[in-house]
């Protein structure tokens, strides 16, 4: 079974109407799918005008790929086949 990265989806078929689409997640990412499979990820403006950035240290870094890089070891392996 596929991991989605949103709660929010959307047929091919729906994505016509995409304005449709966005109503409906509101600023929520959005699901397409196809055939049950997911072929693409729709996000809003909303859902990543307020995301900041920051520079991290050396250190923080080698404590992220340590200690949570495998909380979202999934993502890697969904990724991996693309």
């Amino acid at each position: 079974m596929e991991h989605l990265l949103t709660r929010n989806t959307a047929s091919l078929t729906e994505f016509r109407e995409p304005g449709k689409v966005l109503a409906k997640a509101g600023n929520e990412p959005v699901a397409i799918l196809n055939r049950n499979e997911a072929v693409a990820y729709l996000v809003p403006i909303g859902a990543v005008v307020d995301i900041t950035t920051t520079a991290l240290g050396k250190e923080k870094l080698r404590n992220y790929l340590k200690n949570d890089l495998p909380k979202i070891a999934h993502v890697i392996e969904y990724l991996r086949d693309k």
